[in-house]
């Protein structure tokens, strides 16, 4: 009887398994077409790993880390290290000597040897030293400057196939905030230095070193340190957009804030500066304080007019200065409005008129006693 029980219970586990088995299910659709011999079989999917959003090359870099290497490539042969250097006496054994002082960046503007820089790398400066990315030094003089602008043009005498200038940009150019921006320079005397970011804000209006308000300054976050001052801030073509100038921070390192004079300004002024070493300036034929030491001693909003010069568009306008008697001096016309621009003080005036050429037209109003008095000026070169 023990093997009919042992057949038995086999059979009655293998029915119990039958009825457990999922039912096969007809295929829903059109059957999948056989596999192609020829095709290439797709890698498993990585568990755990995004998939790529940013094409790599084959050299492991992505689209932006080749953009920035390109425009460095192209753009560092035009970047050049300006050294500002002192005379020193050594009384012990007798002699002087020159040595360094200060270091800033500029780039090359022609193949003449002109070179760009800012003009408080360059102020006061006994001997200068410009040296191009072949770590050749030459010497260099100043050829113009404009401290309103902090800009200064410099020279050397140098091979023509080693001077590379510096690209610019399309005049219809339009810069906007967000944009990336790459700065090339020479900060704390380190040779070549790239730092990347964006353009952070527009139409800035920050203290320049000739004595007036620089406006329409770009504002970035690429890293600028002392050294960086009048090298190159680039976009993603390699085309100049601003000058390094300056830095925002108490502590003289960077801190996120950094400041270049737009291109506007430098294809204007570079041009005057190589051609006639000064910028020409523009005004009605008056003579002002710009210091305004009448303006702060009697809190005067405006500026005030200290004398017409003869033959000249104030003159014929009917402008009228200071006058002086035996009962004292008489205050004449103030200044306050020149076009749509308020005047308040000698930098409003310098910015209003600045850009502007002889021959030009605007409307100034004066403050001529209780009255407001609006004229017409003829522009005129002043010495």
């Amino acid at each position: 009887m023990a093997p009919r029980r042992f057949v038995v219970l086999v059979l009655a586990l293998a029915a119990l398994g039958a009825c457990h088995r999922e039912p096969a299910r007809p295929p829903v659709g059109p059957a999948p077409p056989p596999p192609s011999a020829t095709a290439s079989a797709k890698p498993p999917p990585t568990l755990g790993m995004p998939p790529p959003v940013t094409p790599v090359s084959k050299e492991g870099k992505i689209e932006d880390e080749r953009n920035t290497i390109e425009v460095f490539q192209r753009a560092a042969p035009s970047v050049v290290f300006v050294t500002q250097k002192q005379v020193v006496v050594d009384w012990l054994q007798g002699k002087a000597m020159e040595v360094p002082s200060g270091a800033g960046t500029g780039f090359l503007w022609d193949d003449k040897g002109h070179v760009v820089t800012n003009f408080h790398v360059v102020r006061d400066a006994r001997a200068l030293t410009v040296t191009l990315q072949n770590q050749k030094a030459y010497p260099a003089r100043v050829v113009g400057s404009e401290p309103r602008k902090d800009i200064s043009v410099l020279k050397i005498d140098a091979p023509r196939d080693v001077l590379r200038a510096i690209s610019l940009p399309p005049s219809s150019d339009r810069l906007d905030v967000g944009q990336k921006v790459i700065a090339i320079g020479n900060p704390f005397g380190l040779d070549h230095t790239l730092t990347t970011g964006v353009v952070s804000a527009l139409g800035r209006t920050v203290d320049g070193a000739g004595g007036v308000s620089i406006r329409d300054m770009i504002q970035t976050d690429a890293a600028i340190n002392p050294g960086n001052s009048g090298g190159p801030l680039l976009d993603s073509r390699g085309f100049l957009i601003g000058m390094n100038t300056m830095i925002f921070s108490k502590s003289g390192a960077w801190a996120g804030i950094g400041f270049a004079v737009p291109v506007e300004t430098i294809r204007r002024i570079v041009p005057e500066l190589v051609a006639k070493g000064k910028v020409d300036q523009v005004g009605f034929g008056i003579r002002i304080d710009p210091m305004q030491r009448l303006e702060r001693r009697y809190r005067i909003a405006g500026v005030v007019v200290l004398e017409v010069l003869p033959g000249t568009p104030a003159e014929k306008s009917g402008l009228r200065g200071l006058t002086q008697n035996e009962e004292g001096i008489t205050l004449g016309d103030v200044i306050v409005k020149v076009g749509e621009a308020r005047v308040k003080s000698y930098d409003d005036l310098y910015n209003a008129l600045d850009g502007k050429k002889p021959g030009d037209k605007v409307k100034v109003r004066v403050v001529r006693g209780i009255e407001e008095v609006d004229l017409m000026l003829e522009l005129t070169l002043v010495q």
